[in-house]
């Protein structure tokens, strides 16, 4: 009988799992830095909605970054569960945060053709990390 036990750990594609799930809240600081006053907290969604330019575009943001996590999450979480090669499952979060960084930053420049690519890179390296421990 093996008396080993398997201690699980915190690997580095779980902290960018954490690390995703904070930029929706950096996009919304972002998109109401500056501008947002202690009023506006009674109802903050109607002030989002009549943002322009720059902020409405942050707060979209923000909402593209709440979208793209639950397929992030699964994804790790699926690979892990796999036995997926750990270095390249923590190479593929990492670029996958740094995409939905650039990501954030080409929306909220206004760089729409860019930010299609990087979207559309972003998806991909979340399919292959999906993938990663498939046999």
């Amino acid at each position: 009988m093996n008396t080993t036990m398997h201690v699980a750990r915190f690997t580095a594609a779980y902290w960018c799992v954490l690390i995703a799930a904070l930029l929706p809240m950096a996009c919304a600081l972002l998109a109401k830095r500056g501008a947002f006053r202690r009023g506006d907290n009674a109802d903050p969604r109607s002030w989002l909605d009549r943002q322009t330019g720059w902020r409405a575009r942050a707060n979209a943001a923000q909402a593209n970054s709440f979208e793209a996590l639950p397929f992030f999450i699964g994804a790790v979480v699926i690979a892990h569960q796999l036995g997926a090669p750990q270095t390249p499952l923590d190479m593929l979060a990492l670029a996958f945060v740094l995409l939905r960084i650039g990501f954030i930053a080409l929306y909220v420049g206004g760089m729409p053709t860019a930010r299609s690519l990087v979207w559309s890179a972003g998806l991909l390296v979340n399919i292959a990390i999906l993938f990663l421990g498939y046999r």
